[in-house]
């Protein structure tokens, strides 16, 4: 599904055509308030961060050069060479990021661990990939991975890995950003002190997570304006201080500096990598906010705006420096001149407020898509904005990020030791990409692995020297990023695990179709009018909650659907494709199955409308089985064809006449219900707590003598139970560990498994259904 208004791109650029340069400039335009907030702040500490330690007994003219000589490098090789022209080109369906990456791997290799996948899924639009005809034989290296089951584990692990410190991204870019911006005012005449300087800090960073419900999209129209000023301004004086300090600077682009620097300061310079990193901090967000842009935009903000704006300011620094040694430790602020100090400091801050808000909501959507893969708790995702798609919040992940932001920041007081937290947790996600960019290369654009080896040798050994510095630092803040993403993996696979485990569980204990089919079209039990709706993860086949239920109730719907609710590896399913409907058991059954299939950066929306799509696919099904026999079910099989069936417009039904009224739910309704007055007086007082706006939608027959008889009878069938009411049906797990089960393996289940389901969203809440609706099946799951 595309993104609706607001910041959807095209999706294929390819045409220079002015209408398509024109959109392109548009955003790049926008792309300055939301990508680059982050990167566009690092001149506020790289300096500072780099020369502490030992190397400030090394400070000279000679090695504040060769720092800058590293800095332009680094920024060229990285940022401009590895993400603008090399990782931008392995978009999924025009989205980026970690998880696209393994999404279009499992998509051209067996690399999945996602349950109940099906063939259906691969007819999606959005999962082909560039030209069909360059798919070959599979190699002997990816028949050798799809064999070993364990190093398909080893390579979501190394993906959730680096969505772990995404998430301490989310923690320590906020500490970092507003420590530094406000540590201006230390440099004035009436500087601050630490603890004012801290509570300050705090109080941006507590109205900055307490502003995150209303959504970025209400100051997203400010955020590429703050960014502009900003970088003109840090253009602009850097550009003043090398003509004002050291014209000389510019020799230092030559990469003879960095032998210079590396010969002066032996190890002590290679420990300084670890602060010098932070020049490229935010980086990886060019590739993972892809989704609201083009590649072209970004590129084109990126090289003709940002990155002459970025190198002139440290350009800038470093002529300062040079010849102001001792003014390291705040070298940002002291290097402004004294009357534009105060707008510089203002937009400064506004920049690293941007610059966070940016990386939160980033932190969001990760949450959301390790959800999509199964391996994070339920949550609530809010979708935020009407126009711009993707904008998300999450409550409970909004104030954990808060609590342990403002713990960093009171616990560290300190830049320094922040930015070497923070320089482990990017590098480690650059170090991730560059190795699934490497598997990219051999299995998604089918090039030599020789060219894969290329360029996985080329880009880590640049990042490995800077990894290598980043974890000398461990002791000093870095174990930080560390801790945070080893406690979130703990998590992921706990859950992953448990889910696992139960779903396994339902595979193997199916309900027999044979059964049902000897039970006859009544199942040996009351059908009561109406629909009911059962919930559960299996693709295929009847969960064993609906014997359960039979067995201690001995009625049901009229109507049954069976309906599962998966995640397929592609970002998006546009409406078109999303049902799934299938018979299960013969006509008169009156038992249909239904899947509905979401992307990893799909949001499951609560608008009221999901009854009365599933009501008009399931017609359109029976519409479309009495027209192509090979849809139908014979009196013999099991379980029917799944067919694709379009939701786009519940008023563009064929074969029903639709009526749709919008009215107050706690208003009277003119639809007669066959509930009882006591189901009816339950239902007011559940809509008088509940006062939104819902689509009332009727469906009727049309006058049409040329309709099949069995055709007419399942339909109105069909209406006369959506009339009757609907039902949902649920299992009410309890999962525990067999009592033959290792201890380790009861202590996950039994303790960590349950409290994370206890203390999680239920999966209804997830899911959007109506409380008054809900039927829930208590089970227990012996795994």
């Amino acid at each position: 599904m595309e993104p609706e208004s607001g910041l959807s791109p095209p999706r294929n650029p390819s045409q220079l055509s002015w209408p398509n340069l024109s959109r392109n400039l548009l955003l790049a335009y926008q792309s300055l308030g939301v990508v680059y907030g982050d990167l566009s702040t690092s001149p506020l500490y790289v300096y500072s961060s780099a020369f502490s330690g030992r190397l400030d007994e090394k400070e000279s003219e000679e090695t504040i050069l060769g720092a800058f000589s590293l800095i332009f490098w680094t920024l060229t090789l990285i940022p401009l060479l590895k993400y603008i022209f090399i990782v931008l080109s392995a978009d999924d369906n025009g989205e980026g990021g970690t998880f696209a990456l393994y999404s279009l791997l499992c998509r051209h290799a067996k690399f999945s661990l996602l349950p109940n996948q099906q063939a259906a899924d691969e007819e999606l639009s959005t999962y082909k990939y560039g030209n069909a005809v360059h798919a070959v034989g599979s190699s002997p290296f990816k028949r050798f991975l799809e064999k070993h089951k364990k190093l398909r584990t080893v390579l979501l692990v190394v993906v959730l890995f680096g969505a772990c410190m995404v998430i301490g991204d989310g923690v320590l870019t906020p500490a970092i950003s507003v420590l530094s911006s406000v540590s201006g005012l230390q440099v004035t005449e009436n500087k601050l002190t630490d603890g004012e300087l801290l509570i300050l800090a705090c109080v941006i960073l507590v109205g900055l997570f307490a502003l995150q419900h209303f959504g970025t999209h209400k100051v997203a129209v400010m955020f590429a304006p703050i960014i502009i000023v900003w970088l003109i301004s840090i253009f602009a004086v850097g550009l003043y201080n090398v003509i004002h300090w050291n014209p000389k600077v510019i020799s230092a682009i030559s990469p003879l500096y960095i032998i210079k620097y590396f010969r002066e300061t032996g190890k002590t310079g290679w420990i300084s990598l670890g602060g010098l990193l932070l020049c490229i901090t935010g980086t990886e967000a060019m590739f993972a906010d892809l989704g609201h842009f083009t590649a072209l935009s970004i590129r084109l903000a990126f090289t003709f705006f940002v990155y002459p704006c970025l190198v002139v300011q440290y350009m800038g620094q470093a002529a300062y420096l040079s010849k102001n040694l001792d003014k390291i430790p705040n070298s940002f602020y002291d290097s402004i001149p004294e009357p534009v100090f105060w707008p510089v400091f203002v937009v400064a801050t506004l920049s690293a407020i941007v610059g966070s808000q940016a990386i939160i909501t980033a932190t969001f959507s990760i949450v959301k898509q390790c959800h999509s893969l199964g391996c994070f708790p339920r949550v609530k995702v809010v979708h935020t904005s009407r126009h711009i798609y993707g904008q998300i919040y999450i409550p409970e992940i909004n104030w954990i990020l808060m609590i342990l932001t403002l713990a960093i920041t009171i616990g560290f007081q300190d830049t320094t030791l922040i930015g070497n937290a923070y320089g482990l947790a990017c590098m480690t996600v650059m170090f991730i990409t560059t190795f699934l960019m490497a598997l990219i290369i051999i299995f998604v654009w089918y090039k030599s692995i020789f060219l894969a080896g290329a360029f996985l040798l080329f880009f880590l050994a640049i990042e490995g020297v800077y990894l290598s510095a980043a974890f000398i630092k461990v002791p000093q803040g870095g174990w930080v990023p560390l801790v945070l993403s080893s406690v979130f993996m703990v998590v992921m696979y706990i859950w992953h695990y448990g889910t696992r485990k139960k779903y396994n569980f339902d595979l193997h204990n199916k309900v027999s179709l044979r059964w049902l089919l000897g039970l006859g079209p009544s199942l040996g039990i009351v059908r009561v009018p109406g629909i009911g709706l059962i919930y559960s993860e299996l693709a295929t086949g009847v969960p064993a909650i609906f014997s359960h239920f039979v067995t201690n109730l001995p009625a049901f719907h009229k109507v049954l659907v069976f309906v599962c609710v998966k995640s397929v590896p592609v970002p998006y399913v546009s409406p078109e494709e999303r049902f799934l409907i299938g018979r299960v058991c013969p006509r008169p059954y009156r038992m249909y199955r239904c899947i509905v299939r979401y992307g990893y950066k799909d949001v499951q929306r609560d608008d009221g409308n999901f009854e009365n799509q599933l009501i008009q696919s399931i017609a359109e099904f029976i519409q479309m089985e009495a027209e192509e026999p090979q849809f139908s079910s014979s009196e013999s099989s099991l379980d029917g064809r799944m067919a694709v069936i379009s939701t786009r417009n519940v008023e563009s039904s064929t074969n029903l006449i639709i009526s749709v009224q919008e009215e107050d739910i706690g208003s009277s309704s003119s639809i007669q219900s066959s509930k009882s007055l006591t189901l009816q007086s339950l239902q007011s007082v559940f809509d008088e707590d509940n006062p939104v706006r819902r689509r009332q939608v009727r469906f009727q027959l049309p006058s049409d003598p040329g309709m099949d008889p069995a055709v007419r009878e399942e339909l109105m069938d069909l209406i006369q139970a959506k009339e009757a009411g609907i039902a949902y049906i649920m299992g009410h797990s309890y999962v525990k560990a067999r009592r033959s089960s290792s201890f380790v393996k009861r202590f996950m289940i039994d303790i960590l498994y349950s409290f994370l389901r206890k203390n999680c969203r239920g999966p209804s809440v997830a899911l959007n259904i109506p409380h008054i609706s809900l039927i829930e099946v208590g089970m227990i799951y012996y795994v």
